[in-house]
């Protein structure tokens, strides 16, 4: 068993950093594997005691060479079986087994009874499996996964036919973020949602509690800042769900309100006690990042100041491992070169990334743009399985100060006929606005890259090579705005029936510049030398810079993916070009 007692400020593997216990089990590693092609495993009651032929290394997918497996071909039907044992000492307490991400429909069987499912290939989920587990013995755990081709359910990157093509890659099928069990006890906390507020000084915090509630439950927050007390409260919750205001400046202190930013990002720890009679029954450490995000003028603001965002489209995928990180130091790795390149954020490119990627970015000041993983067609399934997942994720990272930007939606993926097409366009509305009824302060896009319906950020794509030729097009902010003219190969920045109303302008996706020697899929024509790739760079990026209505940048992208090789880096994380000679250009 893991048992960690470190600090938020520090690594650790837990796999929720924002949300630290200390008794948990990592449930990563070796698990018996089979592939189900016929769909014949539930009619044989494959969780009643079947060994599975294969051993796979979760929580790398069967695709992968990490899995130990490494097969590339589509299964819509797999198995996992692992023994646990969970220990006597545990009795008193409810045993959760948490899933970061499986995709898509993930069956679950404790000693042989079903527990539940969960579908969706994004989000984190949870099945409270006490009742069906044996204290102080060996415990079999089998889960199914059900996938498929379909175009109606968020997939992101995944290809949907037998190979891969343009930008879409070999498909994730399956566990793909670790599994773990916590132990917890009967009144527990279940989460606590954090709203900073800079111009109050304060931050909101809404706890929501597990079990039954009396008058003899509290909840104690102690905040600090570098190791140092801040403030403590106490609330007496009599229901589940409540919520309280703590000024961070009620007492005096010798320094003002820590804010953070990409140049100090600053994080208050976090810890909450919950108390039964005068009994500690549940302790969470975490933390918050004091900062805000708004709008005015035409100009994105960080902590009430216009912010100059230069982001990388990063998608994440590594060579051996697909979608999932290989390790923490890889994860770090990516981040530290971004920032070594002169980029300040990342658009995490239709994919919901790893909670300990976030955590990083939260600790070094990385900008998140929050991408999700699009559908491919456009339905009622796809509306059901798209919102319901788009909610999960919204809730489950609201508290990253790292994540300034949530995109829905990106170049009409999954809405194919928004320009025109009034039901589409109805469902980016209903999901612009049910994400502001979660979160009204950071900028949501509908849709990145073109067609845009409401959008608190107008993000146009173009991949213009020549830096003239884009400050020719769009230096009439009316011309662009206006509709008057597509901006990209026939599309233009609004979809029918939308009008530009001051918002803020991005170029969110440009660049993609390879060399002439790499085999595979890329963006216009090829460089011959890193003297030829540095100077369409400059050209480009400058032109981006010289138009004052534009408030910021976002390259494709970090690295080669598989046959896409558009990266400043390639897929082992070298770089293409000395990575000095990037910064330049961006610090310029």
């Amino acid at each position: 068993m893991n048992m960690t007692t470190q600090s938020t400020h520090q690594r650790t593997d837990y796999p929720r950093p924002q949300f630290q216990r200390e008794d948990w089990q990592n449930l990563n590693g070796a698990w018996q594997f089979a592939f189900d092609d016929q769909n014949q495993g539930e009619k044989a009651e494959w969780f009643h005691n079947k060994d599975f032929d294969q051993t796979i290394q979760v929580p790398f997918t069967y695709e992968t060479k990490a899995s130990g497996i490494g097969e590339e071909a589509f299964h819509p039907y797999i198995w996992y079986k692992r023994e646990v044992e969970i220990p006597a000492e545990q009795a008193e307490k409810r045993v959760i087994l948490r899933f970061q991400a499986s995709d898509f429909l993930t069956k679950v069987w404790i000693n042989g009874k079903y527990v539940g499912d969960h579908q969706g290939g994004n989000a984190a989920f949870a099945f409270d499996i006490s009742d069906q587990v044996r204290y102080g013995e060996s415990n079999q755990v089998v889960v199914k996964v059900e996938d498929s081709y379909s175009c109606y359910q968020p997939r992101g990157k995944q290809r949907w036919v037998d190979y891969n093509f343009g930008c879409w890659y070999v498909q994730t099928t399956g566990i793909w973020q670790t599994v773990w069990l916590e132990y917890l006890p009967t009144q527990s906390l279940d989460h606590v949602k954090m709203e900073p507020n800079i111009d109050q000084q304060s931050i909101a915090f809404t706890y929501h509690v597990n079990g039954e509630l009396d008058n003899d439950v509290r909840i104690d927050t102690l905040i600090s800042f570098e190791g140092k007390s801040i403030t403590q409260t106490s609330i007496y919750p009599q229901r589940n769900q409540v919520s309280q205001e703590v000024d961070l400046l009620a007492d005096f202190q010798e320094w003002k309100l820590k804010l953070w930013s990409p140049a100090h990002p600053n994080l208050y720890d976090v810890h909450f006690k919950l108390y039964v009679g005068e009994q500690l029954v549940d302790e969470v450490t975490s933390y918050f990042g004091m900062r805000k995000v708004s709008i005015k003028d035409g100009q994105v603001l960080l902590n009430n100041s216009p912010v100059y965002q230069k982001l990388l489209l990063d998608q994440g995928y590594w060579p051996d491992s697909s979608i999932t990180p290989p390790s923490e130091e890889a994860i770090i790795e990516d981040i530290d070169k971004t920032l070594a390149m002169g980029f300040n954020g990342v658009r995490k490119h239709q994919k919901i990334e790893d909670d300990r990627f976030m955590y990083w970015c939260d600790k070094k000041g990385v900008l998140v743009w929050s991408e999700m993983a699009a559908t491919y067609e456009y339905g009622d399934e796809a509306v059901e399985q798209f919102t319901k997942e788009w909610l999960e994720i919204v809730q489950q990272r609201f508290n990253h100060p790292s994540i300034i930007t949530w995109v829905p939606f990106n170049e009409s993926w999954g809405v194919p006929n928004i320009f025109t097409n009034k039901k589409q366009q109805a469902f980016t509305e209903a999901i612009y606005h049910l994400t502001k009824s979660i979160d009204p302060e950071r900028p949501v896009i509908v849709n990145d890259g073109w067609e845009h319906t409401i959008s608190d950020i107008i993000a146009l794509h173009d991949y213009e090579e020549f830096g003239q030729a884009f400050i020719d097009r769009y230096q009439d902010k009316e011309t662009i705005l206006g509709n008057k003219i597509p901006h990209n190969k026939g599309k233009y920045a609004f979809a029918e029936g939308y009008s530009y109303k001051g918002q803020p302008v991005m170029l969110t996706e440009y660049g993609g510049i390879a060399f002439q020697d790499e085999k595979g899929w890329g963006y216009g024509n090829q460089v011959d030398s890193e003297v030829a790739f540095l100077k369409r760079y400059r050209e480009i990026t400058d032109a981006i810079k010289s138009i004052p209505y534009i408030t910021g940048y976002c390259y494709t992208q970090t690295t080669d993916v598989q046959q896409e090789v558009n990266g400043l880096l390639y897929e082992n994380r070298e770089p293409k070009i000395a990575m000095e000679k990037i910064k330049e250009i961006n610090d310029a």
